[in-house]
């Protein structure tokens, strides 16, 4: 199946950048219009600048002929540029949702696993949502307009619940040698579903060839990771402390819908695993900062 003419948005962000990395560069030079806010060169051909926001002429035409916007294009805490706030990620949403609408191009979202907050269990697209940080409220607030505006709109829509991802996460992204971590009184560190970025770049690959995606969907591998482990897995030091308020123990995903689309390995959640998809890229991944 040939892979289909799409346009991503927020390009130079973190995820794009693995998402540049790993694509063909066939697929990447014949199929994709990557989007940024920064300058570039004519010599870019396939590359487009403009701010959605206030340019929304501009993403109407960048999307004409596409057959899917890929909206990565968001803003997270402590990465906020001069000028935006948490409610960007609504607005950049709805901007991509519009011109879905204008086009005829289906829209797949870059939400997170926040939205589910401090629950135990597995985590199904169907189990409530209750975010615990401004960042959770504001994706969810993001579906919730985005889905609602789609269905009005006649867009097929998507909002991708994506995991921790290993290389650009709390503690492989962030890692110090000063770094601590919480230590439950089950001698447990914080557990989290997680996703390599090699496996993630697969996953989307295959989703944009899936031309009806559920409203929601997870992006995780199978099962949890230890954040201990995957930092022992590194061979780098942690130093463990008390839980501090707030602290949410577990999140795991359930990818039983993600696994019929698109299907990831239980060995691709390992901590070794994550970590040789990590290393692999580090020299092009490690220490971005997000971008519209």
């Amino acid at each position: 199946m040939q892979f289909p003419d799409i346009l991503v948005l927020g390009a130079t962000g973190r995820i794009g950048r693995i998402l540049r990395c790993v694509w063909k560069p066939e697929i990447s030079q014949n199929h994709i219009l990557w989007h940024t806010r920064k300058p570039v060169t004519t010599e870019r051909h396939n590359w487009v600048s403009f701010d959605p926001l206030t340019e929304p002429d501009r993403l109407v035409a960048a999307a004409r002929g596409r057959k899917a916007i890929l909206c990565l294009s968001g803003v997270i805490p402590g990465r906020e540029s001069p000028g935006t706030t948490l409610d960007d990620n609504i607005d950049l949403a709805l901007a991509a949702v519009r011109a879905g609408a204008q086009t005829g191009a289906r829209v797949l979202l870059a939400s997170s696993a926040a939205v589910y907050g401090n629950q135990a269990g597995l985590l199904s697209e169907q189990a409530s949502t209750r975010p615990t940080n401004a960042y959770g409220r504001a994706k969810l607030e993001m579906e919730q307009r985005a889905t609602e505006l789609a269905r009005a709109s006649g867009v097929s829509c998507c909002c991708l619940r994506i995991g921790n991802i290993a290389g650009i996460d709390a503690v492989l992204g962030k890692w110090t040698p000063k770094i601590t971590l919480d230590r439950f009184p089950d001698g447990h560190t914080p557990r989290r579903s997680y996703i390599g970025p090699r496996s993630l770049a697969r996953v989307l690959f295959d989703l944009m060839l899936v031309p009806d995606l559920p409203p929601v969907l997870n992006i995780a591998a199978p099962g949890m990771v230890e954040m201990g482990n995957l930092l022992d897995a590194a061979g780098l030091h942690w130093t463990p402390r008390l839980p501090q308020p707030g602290t949410i123990a577990q999140v795991q995903l359930d990818t039983t819908s993600l696994n019929r689309l698109s299907p990831v390995a239980a060995d691709e959640a390992s901590p070794a695993c994550l970590v040789a998809q990590w290393r692999s890229l580090e020299p092009d991944i490690g220490n971005i900062q997000d971008s519209r």
